[in-house]
């Protein structure tokens, strides 16, 4: 094996840059497990980000493998115009899983394809045009997508999608319009529907959102928002439709993030852990209006939709999922680490909140509790630092929120470990 130093040189000449949180550095990661990922010296990490959250069942999970192993010696590829087995076998077992009516499925490949054909499918479903989506939403990096992708990564590629429309995001924790959760009444959906209602020179089409904003900070919406949403997205002949790629099949603590609020929206996509590492996403809606777009002549293919291997992989990934009980599993694991975030808060004053639900959580970093000034440069230095010593996770907002993720496959001894790893860069940031 090349040394590490040979790969960064071929790296630095052959790989393009321009990462997500950042290029030209190592670690370089070359096999991983369970919790951990091992990079070219040997040293192992625990990995609390679950890859690009897409490895969230554990690295290499032998079910996952298995499918994958099994699809390669039958059929990899198959051509999308017609059915393959896979395809149809993993249609109607997500179809068994999710509430009425949301019964039918298309399989694409990444997160951003998914939310594309979502909003394809609501535009032509209610002949409108206009998308809504909250400021601190997280949808992709595609042209589309990437002009409803208000948390960040959208400046510089030039003027956003006509139709795409920013809505106020319920942040409590810094409410857009300075008003306190207890007493506000959902005033933030009353300012955003009323910019709406004003700007929409169609009939809007839909709301695209997250149940709860992961990449723009884990940011939960207070009780009764969503359903709230639902109800004027209703009023206004819009769908609603709902991004649960990062939020759904058990990661939360439910299947899906939106059931604890009792709503069923029009259309959902899911993606990332989805395929246990395989890339795979879906778009699910009814009957009535696959029945109708499909009528209207709608088509969303890529070379690769509804490829038998991938398909397998999503289908041996909801089989874990009922199996070994994810969803209870992460609220178990997730109960636990709350535990350790939240005593980590009353330690460090930097720690201004504690968020999340399930193995989805963070906390915001802040110089000054009262006046909630973000610690950005402190929270990316917090991070090198557990990056150093071993523990990996998501800096967002800028720096100031960390987002923990752990694998469904780890103990609550490696969430102690981790969050030793972070009350010791903590400290040092406090010094």
């Amino acid at each position: 094996m090349n040394s590490e130093a040979e790969l960064l040189e071929s790296a630095r000449r052959f790989s393009f840059g321009g990462r997500m949180d950042k290029s030209g550095t190592g670690p370089i990661f070359v096999r991983g497990s369970g919790s951990e990922v091992e990079d070219t010296s040997g040293k192992r990490y625990l990995d609390f980000n679950s890859g690009q959250m897409c490895a969230w069942l554990g690295h290499n999970h032998p079910a996952i493998t298995e499918a994958v192993r099994d699809a390669c010696d039958v059929l990899i590829h198959s051509h999308s115009s017609y059915y393959n087995d896979k395809e149809i076998e993993l249609a109607e077992r997500l179809g068994n899983l999710l509430p009425d009516p949301l019964q039918k499925s298309m399989f694409l490949q990444s997160g951003a394809d998914a939310n594309e054909a979502a909003i394809n499918i609501a535009r032509k479903y209610t002949g409108g045009f206009e998308i809504v989506s909250p400021h601190a939403s997280f949808h992709g990096m595609s042209d589309t997508t990437r002009s409803l992708t208000f948390a960040g990564w959208h400046r510089g590629y030039g003027p956003p999608q006509p139709g795409m429309m920013a809505m106020l995001a319920p942040y409590c924790y810094r409410c857009p319009i300075n008003l306190e959760p207890e007493t506000c009444d959902l005033a933030c959906l009353d300012a955003s529907f009323e910019l709406i209602d004003a700007q929409t020179t169609s009939r809007p089409a839909a709301v695209l959102t997250e149940p709860i904003f992961s990449a723009g900070g884990v940011i939960e919406p207070p009780s009764g928002w969503l359903a709230e949403l639902k109800r004027r997205c209703e009023d206004r002949g819009m769908l609603l439709v709902l991004d649960e790629e990062q939020t759904g099949l058990g990661k939360t603590g439910d299947t899906f993030a939106f059931e604890q609020d009792g709503v069923v929206p029009d259309i959902m996509t899911l993606a990332k852990h989805f395929g246990g590492g395989i890339c795979i996403s879906s778009v699910s809606t009814s009957a009535e209006i696959e029945e109708q777009v499909v009528a209207e002549e709608f088509i969303v293919t890529h070379s690769h939709s509804n490829d038998p291997l991938a398909c397998a992989a999503g289908t041996a990934t909801l089989n874990v999922l009922e199996y070994e009980d994810l969803a209870g599993r992460a609220r178990r694991l997730g109960g636990h680490l709350k535990s350790k975030l939240n005593e980590i808060a009353e330690r460090f004053e930097i720690v201004g909140d504690v968020r999340g639900r399930g193995l989805l959580q963070g906390i915001e970093l802040v110089r000054n509790r009262r006046t909630k000034e973000p610690a950005t440069t402190e929270g990316k230095a917090i991070a090198e630092r557990c990056l150093h010593e071993g523990l990996i996770f998501s800096v967002r907002r800028e720096g100031s929120v960390l987002r923990f993720v752990p694998p469904a496959s780890t103990t609550e001894a490696q969430i102690d470990l981790a969050m030793d790893i972070l009350a010791i860069a903590l400290g040092e940031a406090r010094g």
